[in-house]
């Protein structure tokens, strides 16, 4: 594609809940400017955007897709998100690299909760918002009553410029606001019509209209009050201001499958979107640490932000850059302001779905990529080596459903950590971590069908095959009750013997590792043998008496003892304190206990005595409700860790999909005796 300056760049990220018709709008609004040849059809794995081999298997956007396109003389670089909640990810990627956010909402199924959670991202990060009504189409489609739910859960910033007139059930035309005149499509094909007779809904919708566009503007604000009638460029103007600022989100409608409405959408996104120019510069930190305004031009110092990492094992690292400011050229110097280096400069491309076109120079407010750039990761700031400035950190969502990993082949458990490092560039919500503890290799997603993907990548791109199975919970061992015992190892094999004898009092403290004193008067035992009787234990607490778990909350103290001044050794003294450990622990009231965690879950208010009834099933603690704003609620508990495996799954289900959660690890408390009897069944099977 030719350069385009960042006045004529729009970067739109295509956002909304599954199903609702983002990729096969995406194949539409390529094949309406030329850029693909055929519709495809994401039923038959033809899409642009999803080319990848699990979204063509599963059917679903699982990654967001860069498709640039141009209309007229603009600019549309389109980024086609994930619509599942288990590939939020790619929803933000999208988002962060975009001034704008097209949200599509289905005729038929209307605001769903991917719409919200589309719209939440959206107004968070800023962005302009414009609605499309898909699937006009189909039977049972109803653009009005979708309206009245979008202005019901958004407010009154949304405004319609485009609806249909209905007859018989089916659309008989588009009815433009802003032109007002209405438009009939046949195979595609658009041509003027006769204005029908809607009653008093249109007066009140061009009404509406021209009330949200006053506000925008002090001089059409007093106009729109004396009465006189706004020019087709003051209603541009308006619009523009409007969706720029926030306080106007247009709605649109049509078919991507019958092509209605894709030329008046496009249209639109050149005519109502704000430009990079206008909305792509940020505030960055410079070294100092002080804010610096970052202007989107190509004149101004180089300023990269990397939003998009694809790892290949073949291909190598694709980088997907927005380049805030400044322009790059083949020699361009790009420091790393993470790694403090100079990245050396791959190959330059501009990619379409998988399709990639080689280019001399990105320009400010482009969105290109980038070829094996060694140290570059998502998140990144790259600059000029003398204007080193920083974006603030990008936020991603927190992946909360673990699964310990298994190589299905003993020589791939080496490649499994090296293969997950990769992924994890490619994909910031997935954590990958050895537990030293449980001695299991733990990956944590989003979901069922995000961990899914994982394992199929891992074979796919990798070689290594795994199988997921439940993660281990790190329980410990204590004791509850002071006990006072003799550890006395004495052997005798020809020669020198063997001789150690302690007297130790063990007794519970609050610490997370072994607490060792000695109280031993008149040399009983020598103080030379003191490490040793201390090693003997501090090998012992790794593995306690009940069910093998790692014992806290123990102090030993040594009291008294005997020695040979021949047979006594290191050795001996070290095994006389682990036969005491032995002794002492079945005396002194063992007990098991399980790591509990602070749980803080924000739900709609209308859920909150389903997850209370919930948490109640899984032994936790409510400590307290909060409001958190928009008519939700934050309930904070302590949890049992080991009761949480399924929470993610049970918390979307409950609500739809609107909760949310953060649990942290807080504390080990002991386990109900009643449950004991399990978790040592289940640590003998562990231990076979």
């Amino acid at each position: 594609m030719k350069q385009y300056l960042a006045g004529k760049i729009r970067n739109v990220a295509l956002a909304g809940h599954s199903s609702s018709g983002k990729t096969t709008l995406a194949e539409a609004l390529l094949y309406k400017t030329g850029y693909s040849d055929r519709l495809g059809k994401v039923a038959d794995g033809n899409t642009v955007c999803d080319f990848d081999p699990e979204e063509i298997k599963r059917k679903v956007s699982v990654s967001s897709t860069v498709a640039p396109f141009a209309w007229g003389s603009t600019k549309i670089n389109l980024i086609d998100t994930p619509g599942l909640f288990d590939f939020e990810g790619g929803m933000y990627e999208g988002m962060i690299a975009a001034e704008s956010a097209l949200i599509t909402v289905s005729a038929r199924d209307g605001v769903e909760v991917g719409t919200e959670k589309a719209y939440e991202l959206a107004d968070r990060l800023g962005r302009a918002k414009m609605f499309f009504v898909t699937q006009m189409d189909m039977d049972h489609a109803d653009f009005y009553k979708v309206l009245e739910q979008l202005k019901s859960e958004f407010g009154p910033s949304v405004c319609p410029l485009v609806v249909p007139f209905m007859k018989d059930g089916k659309v008989d035309c588009y009815i433009n606001l802003i032109d007002n005149k209405a438009y009939r499509y046949e195979n595609g094909v658009i041509a003027e019509a006769e204005m029908p007779d809607t009653g008093h809904r249109l007066e009140g919708l061009i009404a509406a209209m021209s009330e949200a566009i006053a506000e925008t503007d002090e001089g059409l604000f007093e106009k729109f009050f004396s009465g006189e009638q706004f020019t087709r460029d003051e209603i541009l103007h308006g619009i523009h201001q409007g969706v720029k600022s926030g306080s106007i989100a247009p709605v649109f409608c049509g078919s991507a499958v019958t092509m209605d409405g894709i030329d008046m959408l496009l249209d639109a996104m050149v005519d109502h979107l704000p430009s990079a120019y206008e909305s792509a510069g940020l505030v960055a930190e410079n070294e100092a640490g002080d804010p610096v305004d970052v202007p989107c031009t190509d004149e101004a110092p180089l300023a990269v932000l990397v939003f998009k990492t694809v790892a290949d094992p073949f291909v190598g690292k694709l980088s997907y850059v927005k380049v805030v400011s400044g322009k790059i050229t083949a020699d361009t110097e790009l420091y790393n302001m993470r790694t403090g280096n100079v990245e050396r400069l791959g190959k330059m491309l501009h990619t379409r779905g998988k399709k990639q076109e080689e280019t001399t120079v990105i320009s400010a407010g482009d969105i290109g990529a980038i070829t094996k750039l060694p140290e570059a990761v998502t998140g990144d700031t790259l600059c000029d080596p003398a204007y080193k400035v920083k974006f603030a950190e990008l936020v991603f969502p927190k992946p909360t459903l673990s699964m310990a990993v298994v190589a299905k082949n003993k020589a791939d458990e080496g490649k499994v950590a090296q293969s997950m490092q990769r992924l994890m560039e490619e994909d910031p919500t997935i954590r990958f971590e050895q537990n030293k503890e449980t001695r299991q290799q733990v990956l944590t997603g989003l979901g069922d069908q995000h961990l899914d993907v994982i394992v199929s990548k891992l074979a796919n791109k990798f070689g290594v095959e795994i199988s997921l199975e439940k993660a281990k919970v790190p329980y410990r061992e204590t004791i509850q009750k002071k006990v006072k015992v003799q550890g006395r190892h004495k052997k005798q094999s020809g020669g020198h013997g063997q001789f150690g004898d302690v007297w130790i009092e063990f007794e519970p403290c609050d610490s997370e590792t072994l607490v060792f004193e000695e109280n031993v008067f008149g040399g009983a035992v020598p103080k030379n043998y003191f490490p040793a009787v201390e090693k003997g234990l501090q090998e012992c607490v790794q593995k306690g008496v009940l069910a093998g778990y790692p014992v806290v909350g123990l102090k030993a103290t040594l009291v008294d003892g005997s020695y040979h001044p021949v047979d006594s050794s290191e050795m001996a003294f070290k095994t006389a304190a682990s036969i005491a450990y032995k002794t002492a622990l079945p005396q002194a009231s063992p007990a098991i206990l399980e790591p509990i965690g602070n749980l803080k879950v924000t739900v709609p208010d209308s859920y909150t005595g389903d997850i209370m009834g919930d948490l109640n099933k899984r032994r936790g603690r409510v400590l307290g409700m909060e409001p958190a704003g928009k008519g939700l609620t934050t309930i904070e508990s302590d949890v049992p860790m080991s009761e949480m495996g399924d929470f993610t799954t049970v918390l979307r289900s409950i609500t739809q999909g609107r909760g949310s959660f953060t649990l942290d690890f807080a504390r080990y408390e002991l386990l109900p005796k009643q449950l004991e009897e399990k978790v040592i069944a289940e640590a003998g099977k562990q231990a076979e």
